[in-house]
Formats: C-alpha cells, sequence, structure tokens
C-alpha cells in the first residue's frame, strides 16, 4: 500500500515537473507582427485575438503587438521570411506582401476575380482556403484563421476614374507585387512601388497622384486631407489577411494551450472581418455617405463601365493564371461561380 502511494507521488512530482519544463518553454512576451494599428480594422483584429488568448490562457501566453511591420524596419515583403526565421512570432499577414514568397497568395490579387463578398467567403471558407493553408503550412508557418483588409478602391487628386482612358499617365502607389504593377500598366496608368509610411507624404506633396486600398484605411488615415479627392469603387482586388505563429513557437506550447490560440484566432478573424465590411456590405453603404460628406466625389461603376476595367486587364488575369497555377485558380473561379 505504501509503494502505492511513493508511486503515486512519485507521478505526481513528475507531472508537475512537466508543467513547469512547459510554464519555462513558454516566451514572456510573443511579438505580433502587423502593418497598421487598431485605429484600423486589421491592427483591431491582433487586439482581439491577444486580449481573447490572455484571457483564455490566464496570462501564460502573453502576446505583444508591434505594428508598423516595425520588427522588420517597416518592410511589409519581408515580414513572411522573418517568421519563418523566428524573428516574429506571430502575425496578422496580408494576403499580397507575403506573394512574393507564396506565388499562389496572388490568387487574391487576380484583378476582377471576386465581384462580392460572398465570392471572397467562397474561397477563404472553402476548398481554396484550405489548399492555401496547406501550401503555408509546409513553408514553416501555421495558418490558424483568415481575416480580412477588404476590397481596394482606387483614390487619386487629379480627376473623377469612370474608364481605363481616365487613368493614363497618373501616378499610382502601389504595393510591392509584380502583378499590382502589371495591372496598372494594363490600364496606362504609372505604378509606383513605395512602403505606407513614405506613400503619405507622397500625397501631400503631390509627387504621387493616387492609391488604391480598402475604405476603412482611407478613413483611418484620413486621406482626403492629403488631396484624395476622388474615389472610384471598382472592387478589383481584395486582401484575405492570415492569423499565423511560427512554427517552433506553435511546437513549445501544449496541444491545449494551441487549440486555445487557434479557437482565439477564429473568433478574432470573424470579428476582424465584421469590423472591415462595416458601413459596406449594409444597404445605402454608410460608409460611403461618411466620405462623401467630407468634401469627397466618390464614383459608383456601372456594371457595363467595370467590364470596360476587366477587360483591359484580362491579359495580366491569363498570364498570373499561368504563374499561379491553373488548377487553384479555376478551382477558385468554380468555387465563386457555385457561391450561394
Amino acid at each position: 500500500m505504501q509503494r502505492r502511494h511513493l508511486f503515486a507521488a512519485a507521478a505526481a512530482i513528475a507531472l508537475a515537473a512537466t508543467g513547469a519544463v512547459h510554464a519555462q518553454n513558454y516566451k514572456p512576451e510573443y511579438k505580433v507582427s502587423t502593418v497598421v494599428g487598431p485605429a484600423f480594422p486589421w491592427g483591431k483584429g491582433a487586439e482581439i485575438w491577444i486580449d481573447l488568448v490572455k484571457q483564455r490562457t490566464n496570462g501564460r501566453i502573453n502576446m505583444k503587438l508591434y505594428p508598423g511591420v516595425s520588427l522588420v524596419q517597416g518592410d511589409q515583403t519581408r515580414e513572411f521570411t522573418a517568421i519563418r526565421q523566428g524573428i516574429i512570432d506571430m502575425a496578422i499577414g496580408s494576403t499580397i506582401n507575403w506573394s512574393p514568397q507564396i506565388k499562389e497568395l496572388n490568387l487574391f490579387s487576380l484583378p476582377f476575380l471576386m465581384p462580392d463578398y460572398k465570392a471572397i467567403d467562397a474561397l477563404t471558407q472553402g476548398p481554396v482556403g484550405k489548399d492555401l493553408f496547406a501550401i503555408l503550412e509546409k513553408q514553416g508557418v501555421v495558418p490558424l484563421a483568415w481575416g480580412e483588409n477588404g476590397y481596394r478602391e482606387l483614390t487619386n487628386s487629379k480627376r473623377e476614374i469612370r474608364k481605363p482612358d481616365d487613368l493614363k499617365g497618373l501616378k499610382i502607389r502601389v504595393v510591392g507585387s509584380p502583378l499590382f504593377l502589371d495591372t496598372f500598366r494594363a490600364l496606362g496608368a504609372n505604378p509606383t512601388q513605395m512602403s505606407w509610411a513614405d506613400a503619405q507624404p507622397a500625397f501631400a506633396s503631390g509627387a504621387v497622384d493616387g492609391q488604391e486600398n480598402p475604405m476603412s484605411i482611407f478613413t483611418a488615415a484620413k486621406l482626403h486631407t492629403v488631396g484624395q479627392k476622388y474615389v472610384t469603387m471598382w472592387g478589383y482586388v481584395a486582401d484575405p489577411l492570415v492569423f499565423v505563429v511560427n512554427k517552433e513557437v506553435w511546437e513549445s506550447w501544449t496541444p491545449a494551450d494551441r487549440e486555445i490560440v487557434r479557437q482565439a484566432a477564429i473568433d478574432a478573424g470573424k470579428q476582424q472581418i465584421a469590423i472591415a465590411r462595416k458601413g459596406l456590405d449594409e444597404p445605402g453603404q454608410p460608409l460611403l455617405k461618411e466620405i462623401e460628406g467630407m468634401g469627397v466625389r466618390v464614383t459608383r461603376l456601372a456594371p457595363a463601365e467595370r467590364e470596360e476595367f476587366v477587360k483591359s486587364t484580362r491579359a495580366v488575369y491569363e498570364q498570373w493564371k499561368k504563374q499561379i497555377g491553373t488548377d487553384l485558380v479555376t478551382k477558385a473561379e468554380q468555387s465563386i461561380a457555385a457561391r450561394k
């Protein structure tokens, strides 16, 4: 009987020691990278994730937000590599910014692939989303959930844009993606690659005429104050976000804590998507009325007008379909066609 008690005591000590080892393996802080802070829906999603994890792990996993991609000196396109290397522990990253390393993520940047929010959901929440998560996992990160930066709409300081010819010669700031450069060149614009930090002063000085970004970025960054007086709602691409964790960090946690972090990401992602779409997916699009109240001219394209932009960028679409992977793009097209 005494021996049994001794075994039980030894087992309890061993279990406690295992728990202590796990606790010692946990970092005092996990760095979470985003491009923008909590003033924007993207950064708000990170804040929600951080708070949920802290609550649900009783502070065992302490995450801290590093906005402005400050962990890689503001270079958005270096973020994914830094996660793989362990410089960044966790991130909510843009499919656009990570597409130079993961060519399949260019799918979402194919011009005019996704005509509405249901089309985005058909991709991220369906078989295409699963395929992309499997691709990310092979690259040494653990993808957990989808978020959304939103449809990227066109703004400029010069004139109303209703047809491709209206873009001719305009200097438009774009992110560091060859597909974006190809798309805007096909439309006759002069695409200029620069970081977001450099872009805002360039709009204010008039060195750059326009840009493309979700309307939540337009309002939070107060782009109407730096000359962006014309908005064209053309919904040419959308930018889903991905919640990820570095693989070694993920494997350092207990299975129970991994599940908590994953579910917190899924819950934060749903809330974040709702914030990103607020004012745009309701009848009357109240966010656009608010923007018009700032003295901005908002142009909503008729279907026939939008079709002219589709035609002008079709060659770029076909060229990039092959580069991204014909099978993946075809699966995406089928998922969108079958959406409810």
